[in-house]
C-alpha cells in the first residue's frame, strides 16, 4: 500500500473553538506541524491552512480547513486535485464519539459513521476509500446532547487522555508514512506493544 502525502485535521475555525472536542483533528495535525517545525500559512484556493512537513524522511502535506466542519470536503477535495494526490494517500485526523478520550484507531476505507466531516468528505470525493485516525472523545450517554458535548472542551482528565492518544499516534506515524499501515494498525490498537 502507498505510504501518505496528505494528513487533514477536521475541526471548526476561530478561537471559540480551539479546545474543543470537535477540534481532536486540529490537534493532531498541530502537534505533528509542531513535531516536524513546520509553519502553518493559509491558502484561499485551498479552502484552508496548509504547511510542508518533513516527517521520517517523508515530505508530506498537512491541512486545516478553514470550512466549517460540515464543508470540510471542499477542501480536501481541492487538497487533492492540486497535488494530485490519490485519497489513498490521504490521512484524515477526526474526533469519533464512539471511541473512548485515550484511545485512537486507524482505518481505511468505509462509512462516514454520522461525523459531519467525514459525510461531506464523501459526498465530495463518492467514496470513502481514504484513511481516517478516528480520535476518540467518547460520548455524553444521551444522542440529544451530542451537540454541546462536541462543542464543548473536555475536561483536564479527557484532554490529558485524548493527548497522550495523539502521541501513540505520532510515534506510529511514521509506519504509516511508509506504507506499512499493518503494523502502524497493530501498534497502536494494541496497548502491550506500546
Amino acid at each position: 500500500m502507498a505510504g501518505l502525502r496528505l494528513i487533514v485535521g477536521l475541526g471548526n475555525p476561530g478561537a471559540e473553538y480551539d479546545r474543543t472536542r470537535h477540534n481532536a483533528g486540529f490537534w493532531f495535525v498541530d502537534a505533528l506541524a509542531e513535531q516536524a517545525n513546520a509553519r502553518w500559512g493559509l491558502d484561499s484556493k485551498l479552502h484552508g491552512e496548509i504547511a510542508k512537513a518533513d516527517v521520517a524522511g517523508h515530505t508530506l502535506w498537512l491541512l486545516k480547513p478553514s470550512t466549517f466542519m460540515n464543508a470540510s470536503g471542499r477542501s480536501v477535495a481541492a487538497a487533492l486535485r492540486y497535488w494530485k494526490i490519490d485519497p489513498s494517500e490521504c490521512l484524515v485526523a477526526h474526533d469519533e464519539l464512539d471511541l473512548a478520550p485515550g484511545v485512537a484507531r486507524l482505518k481505511f476505507d468505509g462509512g462516514h459513521g454520522g461525523q459531519n466531516g467525514l459525510r461531506d468528505i464523501h459526498a465530495q470525493l463518492g467514496h470513502g476509500k481514504y484513511h481516517r485516525l478516528r480520535v476518540g472523545i467518547g460520548h455524553p450517554g444521551d444522542k440529544t446532547k451530542v451537540t454541546p458535548w462536541v462543542l464543548g472542551r473536555p475536561g483536564r482528565d479527557d484532554e490529558a487522555a485524548i493527548r497522550a492518544a495523539l502521541d501513540d499516534t505520532l510515534r506510529v506515524l511514521p509506519l504509516a508514512l511508509a506504507g506499512d499501515f499493518p503494523e502502524a494498525m497493530k501498534r497502536l490498537h494494541t496497548p502491550a506493544s506500546r
